[in-house]
C-alpha cells in the first residue's frame, strides 16, 4: 500500500528548510539500538524516505540515510531516488563528537549529531566551512541549506 497523504506516512527524523522556508532535505536516522540488522533497517528507512517524497506535495530534491556505517546522501527528482554521495560518518560527525569512533552511539545521540552537522550549513554556528563542504557544494545541497532551519 502506497502512502498518498504526509498524514499516512512517518515524519522523518530531520527535515531541513531553505532560507524561504522550503524543505529541501528530509533525513532518516538509524542508530543502536536499532541497528540490529543494519541491511533491513537501511532498507526499511530508505522505503519510508520514498513514501515520504511521494507523498510529498512539493518537489523535496534532497534525502539523506544515516546509520553508523555510512551518510548517504540521495537526489529525488519526483520519481526516482538515486545516491548521489556516500560519507564516512566518523569522518563527519567527529567534527562535533570528538569521541565518535570510540564509544557507542545511540540513535537519539547520532540524530543530534547529523542536525548539528546540518544545521551547520545553515547558520555556521560551529564552523565556518563544515565537514565535507565540497562535496554538499558539488551537488548543490549546501547552498540550499545556506540561511535555512533544521526542524526534529
Amino acid at each position: 500500500m502506497q502512502a498518498t497523504n504526509l498524514e499516512d506516512v512517518e515524519r522523518p527524523d530531520i527535515v531541513a528548510l531553505d532560507k524561504d522556508g522550503k524543505i529541501v532535505l528530509i533525513v532518516e536516522v538509524q542508530g543502536f539500538p536499532f541497528d540490529s540488522n543494519p541491511k533491513k533497517s537501511k532498507e526499511n528507512a530508505i522505503l519510508r524516505i520514498i513514501d515520504y517524497l511521494q507523498a510529498s506535495k512539493a518537489l523535496i530534491p534532497f534525502a539523506m540515510f544515516v546509520d553508523l556505517e555510512n551518510i548517504l546522501v540521495f537526489r529525488w527528482d519526483g520519481s526516482n531516488l538515486s545516491e548521489v554521495i556516500n560519507f564516512n560518518p566518523g569522518d563527519v560527525l567527529s567534527h562535533y563528537e570528538p569521541e565518535f569512533n570510540k564509544k557507542q552511539i545511540f540513535n537519539l545521540y547520532l540524530t543530534g549529531l547529523t542536525k548539528a552537522w546540518i544545521t551547520d550549513f545553515c547558520y555556521h554556528w560551529k564552523s565556518e566551512i563544515p565537514p565535507v563542504s565540497k562535496e554538499m557544494a558539488e551537488i548543490g545541497l549546501s547552498q540550499l541549506l545556506e540561511g535555512g532551519i533544521t526542524q526534529p
